[in-house]
């Protein structure tokens, strides 16, 4: 496992402020391209169609009533298992990673890689863009994906590597093995509360995948972290990258 740093440490050598692009607004004046290095990518959901059934896991871990209770709680953020569990005993704590790891296999069992993720890759390469994966997923999954599918992330993290999603770490720790600043680095995640948080907590740019919409009900306006883009499919984000960005390794 790679050596582990501090969010503290880390963003102290990294952080830098700047402006976030608007999302929606087209002004007159032509704005200097922000430049981009690298692209982070999320693994379930990103590059990945999603198969696992969250909530019948969560369900499954915690039992109907603490299930129900949590969710009520946590309406718009949802539910973060792996830091739910961390301070159960450890004969509770086990029982609940063996379930989650059964949830896990059964959505290898059935791994597909998202529509265009390829070609999206294959685009990134040529301009000498590096990429990047964060998971919350187990490493047994990241080396799955890799094999299957022939597109190998470097560094790629999965949730062996403490903290995990959505704290920095994971994402500052790519920027420091790149030698890169965050503001020069993307994430593209599935998740508000894991992927645009952890992005936005390191300085990165960030980009919400949403393929059904689920984002632009009224209860997620006001959450804590908004994404820099949103898409519908990873078909849009050539076009967003190559419009908003100036893509120099």
């Amino acid at each position: 496992m790679p050596p582990l740093l501090t969010s503290r440490a880390i963003s102290s050598l990294f952080l830098s402020t700047r402006s976030f692009p608007s999302m929606a607004t087209t002004t007159a004046s032509v704005a200097p391209k922000s430049r981009l290095r690298g692209v982070v990518f999320d693994m379930d959901g990103t590059l990945t169609v999603p198969v696992i059934d969250f909530q019948a896991m969560y369900r499954a871990v915690l039992g109907e009533e603490e299930y129900l209770a949590l969710k009520s709680r946590k309406p718009f953020t949802g539910i973060d298992i792996l830091h739910h569990i961390e301070n159960w005993s450890p004969d509770k704590q086990r029982r609940a990673y063996e379930i989650i790891a059964d949830f896990e296999q059964q959505g290898l069992d059935r791994l597909q890689i998202m529509p265009v993720a390829s070609k999206l890759c294959g685009f990134l390469d040529s301009r000498n863009i590096r990429r990047g994966l964060i998971t919350r997923n187990v490493k047994a999954a990241v080396d799955l994906f890799h094999l299957k599918f022939g597109i190998t992330f470097a560094p790629a993290l999965s949730r062996e590597f403490r903290p995990y999603k959505p704290d920095p770490a994971p994402l500052l720790h790519i920027c420091s093995t790149w030698d890169v600043l965050p503001n020069e680095v993307m994430m593209i995640g599935d998740s508000l509360k894991d992927d645009i948080a952890c992005g936005k907590r390191a300085g990165a740019f960030t980009c919400l995948l949403d393929e059904t919409g689920r984002y632009d009900t009224p209860e997620f306006e006001n959450v804590a972290f908004k994404p820099d883009y949103k898409v519908s499919s990873l078909a849009e984000v050539y076009s967003l990258l190559e419009a908003n960005f100036d893509l120099i390794p």
